[in-house]
């Protein structure tokens, strides 16, 4: 049994099933294509994304991204698994095209509401004003009108979030950039910002993704290279979580364009 096992994984159609096996349910490779997560992670990064981090959702034939099997459980899912939380990078279909995945930072969970004022975001956690006392520091707590808010919640913890000051609200860019009207986020659904707030497209500007969008989280970068296709040695091999956490792989003076 085990000798035919063998041969079966070594013929072409058992390297092929085997392959995607692995990209269907364990992990696939991702490119990240533009600069909308500068500086936690960088264009050239190429990374494998853990497919079963949120369940496991439906499995796609790469390249074509044609669904191999039905959405039995209507939320784009074999199995539910935990959602995203706050602060999470993660890797979805892009809600106006499914074709096409995109990474951003789960910024609001289900039941929050988010504000951006002049570039700032504010939080407020569904969990209330307690959860908030307790969770935060109270230097980042704002009492607005006798309602708690936390300011810039994830800028301490991820060092890689960046405004850019060369943006000015100038009628030039997109008004979603500077000022965003208090929302409260739907029940299973995620508000994902990019790292590199003003160069990012995002959910302030097509909407907050549903669970049934969700593909993963961005695992380990297995190869990486800047615009000269210079190698970064420094990144790879290193786990996604760990550079975009880190001043020692944040490149501060580096260009946010």
């Amino acid at each position: 049994m085990l000798k035919k096992i063998l041969d079966f994984s070594n013929s072409w159609t058992g390297t092929i099933v085997i392959v995607l096996f692995i990209i269907f349910f364990i992990a696939q490779a991702f490119v990240i294509p533009s600069g909308s997560m500068k500086r936690s992670q960088l264009i050239g990064d190429h990374l494998f994304v853990k497919k079963f981090a949120y369940g496991l959702p439906i499995p796609h034939i790469p390249w074509i991204e044609v669904p191999v099997l039905p959405d039995f459980n209507g939320n784009g899912h074999l199995w539910e698994g935990e959602r995203p939380k706050r602060g999470d990078i993660v890797v979805f279909r892009y809600p106006l095209n499914e074709k096409t995945h995109f990474v951003k930072r789960c910024v609001a969970v289900g039941g929050d509401i988010i504000a951006i004022r002049d570039k700032v975001l504010f939080l407020k956690p569904h969990e209330g004003d307690e959860y908030i006392r307790e969770n935060y520091p109270k230097e980042d707590i704002v009492d607005m009108n006798g309602v708690l808010w936390v300011k810039n919640p994830y800028m301490k913890k991820h060092p890689g979030i960046q405004i850019d000051e060369s943006i000015t609200n100038n009628g030039i860019y997109p008004q979603q950039i500077f000022n965003f009207p208090p929302t409260k986020v739907e029940d299973d659904h995620f508000f994902m910002m990019g790292d590199n707030r003003d160069h990012s497209n995002d959910s302030r500007f097509w909407g907050q993704i549903p669970y049934r969008l969700v593909e993963g989280k961005p695992w380990f970068i297995y190869f990486s290279w800047d615009e000269n296709y210079e190698i970064r040695w420094s990144r790879i091999g290193k786990f996604v979580d760990t550079v975009a956490d880190s001043k020692e792989y944040i490149d501060l003076n580096s260009s946010l364009e």
